[in-house]
Parts: structure tokens; sequence; C-alpha cells
């Protein structure tokens, strides 16, 4: 990565940690301290951890659609204020009731696959993966901080404490904008209504699969994480205050062993049988979980191989779907997916909440085991992404860069071109097997320099 790329790629990941961060705090807890407050119910509980996510899929698709029309950085600005506003209300509430509509206006700055398409504006294709192995793994070291975290921070300032951190981390997420450079995107045009735009990337069959993928990961890790701290505390008699030091080991030993996987399917484009392994190790850990309910070593290798396999998920998903998704509805493909993410979140709080009443918990294992194993079938037909290259180019300043981006454009393999105005550079995303000599003869006439791969 250049230094760009890398102040760019640092200052997203962070933007999204910081908020992901807020929202995994208050999960291995709130199952538990959630009961103090007025009217609180297991199936109460369940929705305020969930609705974050409900909130998040009404407006994922909202945000990503204006994303692709309009200015990406301002749009991020108007959702992480939403955030923050929604860490207070809750951080206000007394009532579980207030909590729940905290959490669902916290939700409503849904600008995850917002923060995703700006990334993929301003880092190369061949250097794509390392920076959304760098978000992936951001959000590991997000459920690292939080679960390690957050059972030790609720003993010290309360659930409402948890709360106003949020606000603070979104306070914080805004002023990360800072380092990230003014883009200017071209592609090739396509007039398309927004109704239209949607309903291409609806009919894309292998972005829905990624989608429905993005679902059921979070799906189970949200049941998960609803379900696991009251089973921590009955069956390995491991204090919710202590809870954290059983999370953090497992979930380091986790983001460790992801790294090798994710630079080998990247090297080897192998992306889909590292994907579809580690849907099998999740599976594996849940089912390792059911057949040895009630001991609390089963109970801890199944964690352990459940961390294993998110961290590569985590890392891989984004990657994959910016390989796939149409370059004119990027964005647009990023809030679907997102949709599908926080409502996996959405139903995966509501199955834990009523997974909480069940007393058999081998039963309530089973039940995500069993779900992990269709997830299984309906992947399969997942095929290998498409891999672009790119291209780095200077452009001078008396260059207007929307003449030189339409003249690009015209060359054969020329997918996409992205234009930073500020550092006079230029990306353009290429498909080598359509880039013959000719094009390369254009190419170099165009930008004055050889082009060479």
């Amino acid at each position: 990565m250049n230094s760009l790329e890398r102040r760019s790629t640092f200052a997203l990941s962070s933007i999204f940690a910081l908020r992901m961060l807020g929202l995994f705090m208050i999960i291995p807890v709130f199952s538990v301290v959630g009961r103090q407050y007025q009217g609180a119910t297991p199936g109460l509980i369940g929705l305020a951890v969930g609705i974050y996510g409900l909130a998040q899929a009404c407006l994922q698709i909202p945000f990503s659609l204006l994303a692709d029309r309009f200015n990406r950085k301002i749009l991020i600005v108007i959702g992480l204020a939403l955030f923050s506003l929604g860490g207070a209300v809750a951080g206000l509430s007394h009532s579980i009731e207030g909590v729940i509509i905290g959490r669902a206006l916290a939700g409503a700055g849904a600008v995850s696959a917002v923060v995703m398409a700006l990334l993929s504006d301003v880092t190369r294709e061949e250097e794509r993966s390392k920076a959304m192995a760098i978000m992936g793994m951001s959000i590991g070291l997000s459920f690292v901080t939080a679960f390690s975290v957050g059972p030790w921070l609720t003993h010290q300032v309360g659930i409402s404490g948890l709360f106003w951190l949020t606000t603070v981390m979104g306070l914080l997420a805004m002023l990360m904008l800072v380092l990230v450079p003014k883009v200017e995107r071209h592609h090739r045009p396509v007039e398309q209504s927004y109704a239209m735009q949607l309903k291409h990337v609806l009919m894309m069959p292998q972005l829905n699969r990624l989608h429905l993928s993005i679902f059921m990961l979070h799906l189970l890790m949200t049941a998960m994480f609803v379900y696991l701290p009251s089973q921590l505390i009955y069956q390995a008699h491991i204090p919710l205050a202590q809870q954290g030091w059983v999370y953090l080991p497992l979930l380091i030993v986790g983001a460790l062993t992801a790294i090798p996987g994710i630079l080998w399917a990247e090297k080897r484009q192998k992306m889909r049988h590292i994907f579809l392994a580690a849907i099998a190790t999740i599976a594996l850990g849940l089912f390792i979980m059911a057949l040895g309910h009630g001991q609390k070593w089963y109970l801890l290798t199944g964690i352990g191989l459940f961390f294993i396999a998110f961290n590569v998920m985590e890392a891989l998903l984004p990657s994959w779907l910016s390989k796939i998704a149409p370059l004119q509805s990027k964005s647009t493909a990023m809030g679907v997916n997102s949709t599908a993410q926080f409502l996996g979140a959405f139903f995966g709080g509501v199955l834990g909440g009523q997974l909480l009443k069940w007393h058999d918990n081998h039963w309530g294992w089973l039940s995500l085991a069993v779900l992990s194993t269709v997830w299984i079938v309906l992947a399969l037909g997942l095929r290998q992404p498409r891999y672009l290259s790119s291209i780095v180019v200077r452009i001078g300043a008396e260059t207007v860069p929307a003449q030189l981006s339409a003249s690009l454009l015209q060359v054969r393999g020329v997918e996409e071109v992205i234009v930073m105005p500020q550092t006079a550079v230029a990306y353009l995303k290429v498909d080598k097997s359509q880039l013959d000599d000719t094009a390369r003869q254009q190419l170099s006439h165009l930008v004055g320099q050889p082009i060479a791969f």
C-alpha cells in the first residue's frame, strides 16, 4: 500500500471499529444486566440487542443509493451523528423501552456500506483485499476490546455508562474523516432510476449468496452472544465480570489464525475454498457446544472455532463483494449486503432472547448448529470472483480529470477511473484479459507513460 492508501485504510477502519465497539460492548452483558430496566423481559432484552440491526437494515439501502450519486463523506457524518444521539438516548433511559428507542436511533445511522464503498474508492484493486482485511481485522479487534472490557466497564460505570461511551465513539469517528482524501469517481454512465439500480443489484445470484452469508454470520453471532453469558455463568461457573478474560485469548487466537488463511486465499485466488471452510468451522464449533453441553472445555473450544471462522468471514466478505459488485452501483450492493448483515443481527437478537427461555442448552446450541449447516448448502453455488488489476498514473495540473476519464473509459479493458485531484493521482481498474496491445498503446498515449504489468 502507498501512504495515501494506508492513511485512508486506517481512518475508515477506525470509523468502522469505533462504531462496532459501541455496539459490541453491550452484547456480552446486556442479557444479564438488562434485567435491571423497568419492564424488562427476556424477549424485550433480546429486542433491545437486536433492534439496532433492524434500524440499520431499514436504512442501509437508502443511504447506499444516495452514496452512489452524492458525497459519501457527508453521508457518513450524518450517520455518525445519529449513532451518537442514539447512544445518549439509551444512556438517559431507565426503562427497557427507552433503551430500545435509543438503540433504534443509533441504528438509523446506517453508513456501514458507505464507509466500505469509500474505502474501495481510495484503494487500488490489488490492495483491496489487504484494505478490506484490515477493516475486517479492525472489527475483530473491536470484538477483542468489547468482549474483554465490556464486562469490566459495566462493573465500573454501569450499563448507562456503556451507552454514553457509544456517543463519545461516534464523535471520535467523525474526526477520523479528516484523514480521508477527496475523491472523484468516473465510470461508464448507466442511466437508471433508483428503483432500477436496486433491482439490478437484487437480481444478481452471486451477490445474493454473499448477502445470505452475511445475514447468517451475524444472526449466529448475535444469537450466540445473547445466549452465551448466562451459559458461562451457570455451566462454566465464570461470573460476568470475569468473562472478558475468557473472550480475550480466544479472540486473539482467532484473529491471528485467520490472517494466514486470508492471505493465502487472495494470493492463490482460492477465496471460495476458504469461505466454505470458514462456514464449516462455524458449524463444527456450534456442534461441539451442542454435544458437549454443560462441559466447560467443550464450550470454550466451540467459541474459539467460531471466532477463528468469524474473523476470516468478516475480512473476506467485503473484499469479495467489492470484486463482483457493479461499478456504478457498488455502494448500493454494499448497502444491500449491510442490510442483510443487520437484519441478521436483529433476528439473532430476537432468537437469542427466545433461547434464554430454554432450560436445556443442548437444544439451543443444536438449533444454531443446524442453521449453520443449512448455510453451507446454500453457499455451495458461490463461484470464484473476477480479479481486476490497477494502474496508478499521475495527472498533470493542466489535465481536466473529467475529460481524461472519459477518454480512458473508451479504452477496451478499462472498467473504472478514480481521480484524486488533491494528490494529482488516478487509479485505473482494468481487466487484463481484455487489455490487448492496442489498448495498452492507447493507454500509454493518454496517460503519457508506458503501461506494463
